[in-house]
């Protein structure tokens, strides 16, 4: 008998440690998301450079939010400046009650949701979440979302921003939380991250 247990506990250990990253979305502690992002309009900032790529700030930008889900990117076009997309909800798409009943994935930097049954209408649960695009401003910033896993509650401020590379190739953020499909993702250059829980 001791022999078995010896090796069943570890053997669950390793699963429940090997699961977690991909279904934490439904982790409890659902107040700290509570609230939809905010952002503010910046009319004439100053446009950022980092390597190829120049960014035009549309508006200041800070949030708290579950991590539903994290892609990490590294051939496309965007890659070598946001080499991660996270998926992130709020209010309600930051409720475990909720989250346990939608499926959530990520590819081709697009977040896509599957539900049998809906546990709230479908256009809370796309105004209350989002793919977005993370910039990491520095070092610093790139080194804390590599730590970023999903069930995660983060905070996250900086700036939505506009992309143009020097060969002319550019790509516009979004600055609504109701849109869909390409060109629906916020590009966020992070200046802030920290984890809530």
């Amino acid at each position: 008998m001791r022999l078995w247990s010896a090796f069943i506990i570890p053997l669950c250990a390793w699963a429940a440690y090997a699961w977690w990253p991909h279904a934490g979305a439904g982790a409890a502690n659902d107040r700290q998301a509570a609230f939809a992002p905010a952002q503010h309009a910046l009319g004439d900032a100053k446009p950022v450079a980092l390597g190829r790529f120049t960014l035009q700030p549309r508006a200041s930008f800070s949030m708290t939010a579950r991590v539903l889900s994290r892609e990490d990117y590294q051939l496309d076009d965007l890659a070598p400046l946001a080499p991660t997309d996270l998926a992130l909800g709020w209010g309600p798409m930051a409720e475990g009650k909720v989250l346990r009943r939608i499926r959530i994935s990520q590819s081709n930097r697009l977040y896509y949701w599957y539900t049998d049954d809906y546990p709230i209408p479908r256009k809370a649960i796309e105004s209350s979440s989002a793919n977005m695009h993370m910039v990491p401003a520095n070092d610093n910033m790139a080194a804390r979302l590599r730590e970023v896993r999903p069930g995660e509650v983060i905070h996250v401020e900086g700036m939505l921003v506009d992309v143009r590379r020097d060969d002319g190739w550019h790509l516009a953020t979004s600055l609504a939380r109701d849109d869909e499909g390409p060109g629906s993702s916020e590009i966020v250059l992070i200046e802030r991250l920290e984890e809530r829980q």
